[in-house]
């Protein structure tokens, strides 16, 4: 009983001697950090992004996760920045990461949100300024004889590692390759005081031998080694590990679930450790779907290096709608979320009750293809004014030409972006990004249309290669009946008869099923007529109703279009 007593004493004098000048305890922390006062079920959950470049699409995966639990349990979810590997930061990317966060429509309920700016009580939420907290903890943990300081150099670390490859064994500091385990701790005393460098690690109490088992709250049971390994808890310059940053974070700012990556699964039976030696209770733990992403005939994690769709920054410069990607990622965080929207078109994803169970353990796949479809879709909900809101905040941003262009007539842009959209029955659906905007609609703006003719070339000229029938000189011959007989008076029934006069004179069918019967009696079909109409105006094969498109262009800009378009052929 003496020499435990003994060792106790001498336990706090190398705390004492490492951290002399911290005179708080974690019981000062337990009173300063109380518990939170929500109600029972009430979720507390967090993101914590590194500040080492862009913001990741599985960052905010995650914080979708995150604002939905939060926000159905009457929660609270924040922001961690998790700045401890200061080598590696970038400058600004806290200010990206909160960006696309504010974007989707994401944001926190508390922790960091700006530049140099935190709101909550449970602060700092930024791990650099946090160090006081984990100078107590890990105080305490030597106190108690659960942590110690390692005096290997980098090169007796990698010394011992070459040798554990060599020999076939789990790399790692555990067992007779902790060196530093095992030394006296009046050893450890003396040359701490002689200034010998040091770091300090956690003293594992685990065996690779035994099996540990957890509940994760969306895959249920899990079973795994347990941890042997002496991790480091504090680096040489003061600041802590990702998992002693994490224990010390996420206790004294009250989290009750943490969700993250699967790729963090490995590291559970470390965390509980940690937690247990501090006497803190953990948290539940929810690990996340790897995001995939289709490589040919394969699929692949998602990489920073290799997918432009792997940082946020791209979605928003490209113009995605919130709404779009949103839904989303929705399909692919629960199973059953696309039946809810097809029963529910007319509600938002937030509408939605979010279920852990629901959500896949496998690899989750980024399809671009299915993206753009249900981001066509918010788009196509939307009025004429909300799409020219919304083109003109991202091309303010992106595309400043475009957005000084729109500015000259609002009123114009609105009709462009109303056609066959505002109380139709039927919208359309032609885009999918703002981005596309502009080259959807080029052609109702004249500079634009005209810098578009000279670099593509008039696609008119292309109808023959489709049908041999439409020479270049029935082409021409079309569009100068056609504009002979062009009257921009006329309703939308005497202009479709008007057009159907005009091809019949010429030798088109104009009843489809007559021609699909004897095409061979034709030139072709009302519908290529219309066809030589619609790209001699628009230089498109595919437009909203062009009748509409006439209308709002003019008669002066339709009947020189189709005179260009003749003069070229």
């Amino acid at each position: 009983m003496e020499m435990d007593r003994e060792y106790e004493r001498k336990c706090y004098e190398l705390a004492y001697l490492i951290f002399p000048d911290v005179d708080e305890t974690v019981d000062d922390l337990e009173i300063k950090y109380p518990e939170r006062n929500l109600k029972a079920d009430a979720k507390v959950v967090r993101i914590g992004p590194s500040p080492t470049g862009m913001m990741h699409t599985g960052t905010l995966f995650q914080a979708m996760v995150n604002k939905k639990l939060a926000t159905q349990s009457e929660g609270v979810f924040y922001v961690r920045v998790e700045d401890t590997d200061q080598k590696r930061e970038v400058e600004g990317a806290v200010d990206e990461i909160i960006a696309g966060l504010k974007h989707f429509d994401l944001m926190p309920d508390e922790g960091v949100v700006g530049k140099d700016k935190e709101v909550g009580h449970y602060g700092p939420y930024t791990q650099s300024k946090r160090r006081d907290i984990y100078r107590i903890c890990a105080k305490h943990l030597i106190e108690i004889g659960r942590a110690y300081p390692c005096f290997c150099t980098q090169e007796m670390l990698q010394k011992t590692h070459d040798a554990q490859v060599a020999n076939k064994v789990i790399p790692g500091y555990y067992g007779i390759y902790a060196k530093c385990r095992n030394i006296s701790i009046d050893e450890s005393i003396e040359r701490v005081k002689n200034g010998e460098k040091f770091i300090l690690r956690f003293r594992s109490n685990g065996s690779h031998l035994k099996k540990i088992s957890f509940i994760d709250d969306a895959r249920g049971k899990i079973e795994m080694a347990d941890n042997d390994e002496d991790i480091v808890i504090i680096k040489s310059d003061g600041l802590p590990t990702y998992h002693f940053a994490h224990i010390c974070d996420d206790h004294f700012m009250r989290t009750t679930h943490v969700v993250r990556a699967e790729e963090w699964l490995p590291s559970v039976p470390k965390h509980l450790q940690l937690f247990d030696a501090m006497g803190f209770k953990a948290p539940h733990y929810i690990h996340t779907p790897t995001i995939m992403i289709k490589d040919g005939d394969s699929k692949r994690k998602l990489s920073k290096r290799k997918d432009k769709v792997a940082a946020v920054s791209y979605f928003i410069s490209a113009g995605y709608p919130v709404e779009g990607l949103n839904d989303y990622l929705m399909t692919i965080l629960n199973s059953d979320f696309e039946m809810w929207k097809s029963k529910n078109k007319d509600k938002s994803y937030k509408d939605f009750e979010f279920k852990l169970n629901k959500m896949s353990s496998a690899g989750s796949l980024l399809d671009i293809p299915k993206l753009n479809d249900l981001s066509k879709e918010a788009i196509a909900k939307m009025n004429s004014e909300e799409v020219l809101r919304n083109v003109l905040e991202w091309s303010k941003e992106y595309n400043k030409e475009f957005y000084d262009l729109l500015n000259k007539d609002l009123d114009y842009a609105k009709k462009v972006f109303g056609l066959e959209r505002d109380n139709a029955t039927k919208i359309r659906k032609d885009i999918y990004k703002w981005e596309d905007v502009e080259p959807t609609f080029r052609y109702f703006f004249k500079d634009n249309y005209l810098n578009e003719l000279k670099e593509q070339g008039y696609l008119i000229k292309t109808l023959p290669e489709e049908k041999n029938t439409l020479t270049l000189d029935v082409i021409k011959k079309s569009l100068e009946a056609y504009k002979e007989a062009y009257n921009e008076n006329d309703t939308k029934d005497e202009w479709f008869d008007r057009m159907k006069d005009v091809a019949q004179k010429l030798g088109f069918c104009i009843n489809m099923k007559e021609y699909k019967a004897n095409p061979e009696n034709y030139i072709g079909s009302i519908a290529d007529f219309s066809s030589i109409v619609r790209m001699a105006v628009t230089n498109r094969k595919n437009t909203p109703d062009i009748y509409s498109i006439m209308q709002l262009l003019g008669k002066d800009i339709t009947l020189a279009r189709m005179e260009d378009t003749i003069s070229k052929l």
